[in-house]
């Protein structure tokens, strides 16, 4: 009898400390685009509900954030307002990140994509590029014309080493395929993403991708009979012809870990860059428009990546001079990767300044 009493006890005990954590537990988030954008901010937010369903946590967010001192006002009142721990999304909130944090040492702070960490500030990203590859040799398989067009948002080193992941894979199953890029200078702008799709497609581009948020371009590759790919979230709905698959960003599992871990008093500064094989990447299904060998040869690289037998940046690769920078056998490092700043061989034009 004494005995099931401690064990009662005790369970309630438990339950009402994590009854008491989750109530004093407050998460924010910021969002540089706005929670409808159907990519990006849409699966950061995704990530943000599954936090609330699964530890019954408060949170909130803030919507369209522009990089700068607004980004910087916006996080400091969040960490001014009660909350433990707070999530900022997009590259261009890391000194904000870093400035705040400095002042607030008592909460904790987490930025993706960036490089910047302290005691309170840790950092996460996805390997978008692994996903790249995957999309990168359906192209070259599908594309008719050996143009493909590339919407790209801001020359960091993430964009750019999409751009090259996907280059480096479309060239390896097609070698007479080339690749367009235009910057929008953007991550979410319907019309210039718009725009830049026209652009492509009136220059030859049979097959679009993109580094930006909206399913803009997917619609314009719908209107005009040509193909592409969806971004950060599966947007079939938006061109159910025209998508060919689409790189799937998945927060949900880390973001309901780091929240825990702040809960249970276990959270530490680190950098995070999870794929396919942690899940953090995924891909939405193939199209009906793709053929069968074509999804057998994707499902090559993506198994490869899976079991660490094939990595997109395994040499020989070429920079865009033609000069030798991996030599066969190598693998650029994580990071060689992080601070990517160039283009490989068989990319147009130049990075901007």
């Amino acid at each position: 009898m004494f005995k099931k009493t401690l064990i009662s006890l005790i369970l309630a005990a438990g339950l009402a400390f994590g009854a008491s954590a989750s109530a004093e537990t407050k998460v924010g988030f910021v969002y540089v685009g706005p929670i409808g954008d159907h990519g990006w901010s849409y699966q950061h937010d995704q990530g943000r509900l599954a936090v609330e369903k699964e530890l019954g946590v408060k949170t909130s967010y803030v919507e369209n954030v522009p990089e700068g001192a607004d980004a910087e006002r916006v996080i400091r009142q969040l960490a001014s307002s009660g909350h433990n721990l707070i999530f900022t999304t997009s590259f261009g909130f890391m000194n904000p990140t870093v400035k705040v944090a400095k002042q607030f040492p008592n909460v904790k702070f987490e930025h993706a994509t960036g490089y910047k960490r302290a005691d309170n500030v840790a950092t996460y990203a996805a390997r978008f590029y692994e996903g790249r590859a995957i999309i990168g040799t359906i192209a070259g398989k599908m594309t008719k014309t050996n143009v493909v067009g590339y919407i790209a948002s801001f020359p960091i080193p993430e964009v750019i080493r999409g751009i090259n992941s996907f280059t480096l894979a479309m060239k390896k199953v097609n070698p007479e395929a080339k690749i367009k890029v235009v910057w929008v200078n953007t991550w979410f702008d319907p019309g210039k993403e718009s725009d830049a799709a026209k652009a492509l497609i009136d220059q030859g581009c049979d097959i679009l991708t993109q580094h930006t948020d909206s399913p803009a371009p997917l619609q314009v590759a719908e209107s005009r009979g040509v193909y592409a790919f969806g971004q950060a979230s599966d947007m079939k709905a938006f061109a159910p012809n025209a998508q060919l698959t689409s790189i799937v960003d998945n927060w949900n599992d880390y973001y309901v870990a780091q929240t825990k871990a702040v809960m249970d008093g276990t959270w530490k500064s680190m950098d995070t860059w999870g794929g396919l094989k942690d899940k953090m990447v995924e891909m939405a299904p193939y199209g009906d428009a793709v053929p069968a060998d074509v999804r057998a040869m994707a499902d090559a690289v993506k198994n490869g990546i899976l079991d660490g037998s094939f990595h997109p940046f395994q040499g020989p690769i070429k920079n865009q001079q033609g000069e030798l920078v991996v030599k066969e056998g190598e693998v650029l490092s994580d990071k060689e990767l992080v601070g990517m700043n160039w283009y490989v061989e068989g990319v147009e034009g130049s990075i901007p300044k």
